[in-house]
């Protein structure tokens, strides 16, 4: 089932996600100077995106196995899903060695679309464990700093810092809450306003990069970067 107000939603992230990435290559080629990596503006701008993204996502879940688990999606995302966190991880390596992608937006998309299978036809569970998340990480209740430390030696994860970082805590929480809106059919109450259903030309532009979020999410740094590296080369920059 697919609802065009939460491809419209969607694409407004991806909107965000890529002027996002645009202000983060400007600053790396210091073209000028943002502050992108330890600004506190461009933190809660990346909180948003990823919001969006994940709650989004929650919803999704539950709209694609609304009458029964739809294994055959559920095998074909999950294979989608690992192969492109491989290419991060390992596109990262390349350009980041010290900074490569371990557990980014991907690699936590991943592992909701498994474990949040567990949380299909629990709606309250999903609420309130979602909520005790959220709160609990605010908090510093719980956090997944000692599984960081268990594995960053075996695993030759980066020490310090990292390019995308999308930990369990609090973002499954977040997840959970998605479900629980897709579960009570609270998505229905916004998505089905006028302003999601608009036929102007925006909403077609939103609802086109809501569509294709996964392929504009691996292509479009990429894209920004070569573009970059070559005015950098040419003397543009």
């Amino acid at each position: 089932m697919r609802i065009s107000g939460l491809d419209i939603f969607r694409g407004f992230a991806i909107l965000l996600m890529i002027t996002f990435h645009l202000s983060f290559d400007l600053d790396n080629f210091n073209i000028v100077d943002f502050d992108v990596r330890r600004g506190e503006f461009w933190k809660y701008f990346r909180y948003l995106i990823v919001s969006i993204f994940v709650f989004s996502a929650g919803i999704s879940l539950i709209l694609a196995n609304k009458e029964e688990i739809n294994f055959f999606k559920v095998k074909r995302r999950v294979i989608v899903l690992s192969f492109a966190s491989l290419l991060v991880s390992i596109g990262s390596y390349t350009q980041f060695p010290n900074t490569w992608i371990y557990f980014g937006i991907l690699h936590f998309f991943l592992f909701a679309s498994i474990v949040g299978l567990l949380f299909l036809r629990f709606p309250k569970t999903s609420l309130f464990l979602g909520i005790f998340i959220i709160l609990g990480y605010a908090f510093s209740i719980i956090n997944m700093h000692w599984l960081f430390d268990i594995l960053k030696t075996p695993l030759h994860l980066p020490t310090k810092n990292t390019e995308d970082l999308a930990t369990i805590f609090p973002w499954f929480g977040v997840f959970l809450l998605g479900m629980a809106f897709g579960n009570f059919g609270l998505h229905t109450v916004i998505f089905n306003n006028r302003f999601f259903n608009s036929p102007s030309r925006a909403n077609r532009v939103l609802s086109y990069l809501g569509k294709n979020s996964l392929v504009i999410y691996l292509i479009h740094q990429p894209i920004l970067f070569s573009i970059f590296l070559t005015a950098q080369y040419f003397g543009f920059i």
